[in-house]
């Protein structure tokens, strides 16, 4: 019994480590990204996960309606908007409270 915690104590510790630096803070971030997508509100400006900056002009239930500098329109999923522009620009009222 001693022998078998002595060869299995050390791969416990390498998953708990790999849980707590690498599993759970990608859970938040994505917790956080899902967040975000539910709380962009007509007149944020926002960039897709393609580069592609707009301003949200209608909020719909799973997409949004976007339009970029040229007066271009187009249609985007909610899970194509990206939280990371947002965050730094503070255009949404769930960038201002720092994600929370």
């Amino acid at each position: 019994m001693d022998g078998l915690l002595q060869n299995f104590g050390p791969l416990l510790l390498i998953m708990v480590v790999f849980y707590f630096f690498l599993i759970r803070p990608q859970m938040k971030r994505a917790k956080d990204a899902k967040k975000f997508r539910e709380a962009v509100n007509k007149g944020d400006r926002v960039v897709t996960i393609g580069g592609i900056h707009g301003k949200v002009l209608e909020v719909r239930e799973k997409t949004l309606l976007l339009e970029a500098e040229s007066k271009t329109r187009f249609e985007v999923e909610r899970s194509a908007i990206s939280p990371e522009y947002s965050k730094g620009t503070g255009t949404s009222e769930l960038a201002q409270s720092g994600g929370k």
